[in-house]
């Protein structure tokens, strides 16, 4: 019997190693079909799954608590398992260098107890080469074991949307690899017991690895354009909202918008492809032109408050201001590399102190975070300034009369919509100062 057949007919086990807004969901859907033990080294947040709670909003807590997945913080665990997904973190480092040392530690508790035989899946985004070059040598040094011989390696990168309803693992087609044909294959079974929509199977690990950091390099090229256009028509005094309703009556024109960029995935990944290619003898030059572009989006639209108020002689450091929303991005919790703490910063740099709401973010989170103390939404009251950073549905879904409750009497009313999910004409029309990307 082979390893998928063993584990369809729940002899063998899978194990998911890291259970974040990646591990977490895949788990819940494989447990579906397997016996999954779903390990992380936070004891806490592993108590809390196993209470049925999910802090952060990436799965449904329903879901949760009627999977059967056997969550555990013990490492000795995951000698009952021949089936290893590794799904852990992939930040970087200051300098924008990848960093890979969570991929290595759980590299390093995986082969510690693997049994030969074992099929070991990385899911985390790294450079092309990061599998075979670092983590087979590491899982060959632990266990004492020979790569190809005892074990086999996959890789299959994880494309979860956090926040997105519609596309979600299941939803979403799976790239697999393998060191070989045999294990392609049953990556490309094991996966496909949970994946609804197919699985495609690449011709290499190393292409595999590629197509993740294009997928975000690709997206973060694209919002620069509709950042770097946003602040030219800003210039011209264009609407660039307006501009881009024109443009996309085309067929073939790209419906990407400004805005910030930030999160784990599209303001990260794209370091990793251009470390690898600096690494190859390759200067990127697009790809860091983009960077730089959207990573200095946060003091542009911060200097362009700070220009607004001026403007209309207000003093400066007795402005009030509200900053709606902190993840980094739409109807999401996550607050990992937000962009919109770029805006903050630069403002306390001109002595404001905006209070700052998002009934999405943990408070906890955010304070030991970014040491930001999250206001309720009832606390932005005689503002002068209201900033409409993440437009949250609950937000979107507001009037400009749901707005005017947070204004101070006969004060001027400066409305900041980042992304430009609101009508200028209905504000204007109220006499506000409207400005967007």
């Amino acid at each position: 019997m082979n390893l998928y057949e063993a584990i369809v007919d729940l002899e063998e086990k899978i194990a998911v190693v890291g259970l974040g807004y990646v591990g977490l969901p895949v788990a819940v859907a494989l447990a579906q079909k397997a016996s999954v033990i779903g390990f992380d080294v936070n004891r806490q947040k592993v108590e809390h799954y196993r209470n049925g709670t999910c802090l952060d909003g990436c799965i449904e807590e329903e879901r949760l608590r009627e999977c059967t997945i056997d969550f555990t913080d013990e490492e000795t665990r995951l000698k009952e398992a021949r089936f290893f997904i590794i799904a852990v973190p992939t930040p970087i480092k200051s300098g924008n260098v990848p960093d890979l040392h969570y991929v290595q530690s759980a590299t390093r508790t995986v082969a510690r107890h693997m049994p030969k035989g074992s099929v070991i899946v990385f899911e985390s985004t790294v450079y092309p080469g990061v599998t075979e070059e670092i983590c087979i040598p590491i899982l060959e040094s632990e266990s004492g074991m020979q790569c190809g011989t005892d074990f086999k390696v996959g890789y299959s990168p994880e494309r979860i949307n956090p926040g997105d309803e519609a596309h979600r693992f299941e939803t979403i087609v799976k790239i697999v690899s393998g060191i070989d044909e045999e294990t392609l294959e049953t990556v490309a079974r094991v996966y496909g017991l949970a994946v609804e929509a197919g699985v495609y199977r690449a011709e290499s690990i190393k292409v595999a690895e590629a197509a993740k950091v294009i997928e975000n390099a690709q997206r973060d090229i694209n919002i620069a354009f509709m950042n770097e256009l946003a602040m030219l028509f800003h210039q011209m005094g264009i609407n660039t909202k307006a501009v881009l309703q024109a443009a996309s009556t085309k067929w073939n024109f790209l419906k990407f918008t400004p805005g910030l960029v930030g999160g784990h995935c599209i303001g990260i990944d794209p370091y990793y492809l251009t470390y690898k290619a600096e690494d190859s003898g390759y200067r990127s030059k697009i790809i860091l032109a983009g960077r730089h572009i959207n990573d200095g989006m946060g003091k542009y639209i911060a200097e362009q408050i700070i220009k607004t108020v001026v403007r209309l002689k207000l003093d400066v450091k007795n402005v009030k201001m509200g900053i709606m929303g902190l993840a980094y991005k739409e109807n999401c919790s996550d607050i990992r590399n937000t962009k919109v703490t770029d805006i903050v910063d630069e403002l306390h740099e001109y002595g404001m102190a905006p209070l700052i709401v998002d009934p999405l973010v943990d408070p906890e989170e955010a304070y030991e975070e970014y040491r930001i103390e999250l206001s309720q939404q009832e606390a932005l009251k005689d503002l002068d300034v209201v900033v409409v950073a993440v437009p949250h549905a609950p937000f979107a879904a507001m009037s400009v009369e749901d707005f005017e409750v947070m204004y101070g009497s006969g004060k001027t009313k400066i409305m900041i919509d980042v992304k430009g999910i609101f009508d200028k004409a209905a504000f204007e029309s109220k006499g506000y100062y409207y400005w967007s990307l």
